[in-house]
């Protein structure tokens, strides 16, 4: 069986001085694991997607836009997105996150 062992993601995400980092972790059928960093000021403009998504927030602070509604994520956040919930995210300060992506097995 293989696995991935991170012992600490915050240290893992990098966070860069323009723009947005992304860095896969893992990836297959069943998942897709990306760890990301936000310069201060950046945004991830509103989308959707077709799979669950889950963010966890590990450093810094944003706004995330869930539908018609605006959240303040901060260190320790945690969101569900079911699939086609239109979000964006707009980080406030330098911000470290994780994003889940399950997919559905095949039928």
């Amino acid at each position: 069986m293989e696995y991935t062992f991170i012992s600490d993601l915050a240290q893992e995400a990098a966070i860069p001085e323009k723009g947005i980092l992304s860095n896969v972790l893992h990836k297959d059928a069943q998942s897709n694991i990306t760890l990301f960093g936000f310069a201060a000021g950046q945004e991830l403009s509103a989308h959707s997607a077709p799979t669950p998504a889950i963010l966890y927030f590990l450093e810094g602070e944003a706004d995330v836009e869930l539908g018609s509604n605006t959240v303040a994520a901060h260190s320790g956040s945690f969101v569900y997105m079911p699939p086609m919930l239109p979000h964006g995210i707009a980080a406030k300060t330098p911000v470290k996150m994780l994003l889940v992506q399950i997919k559905e097995p095949a039928q």
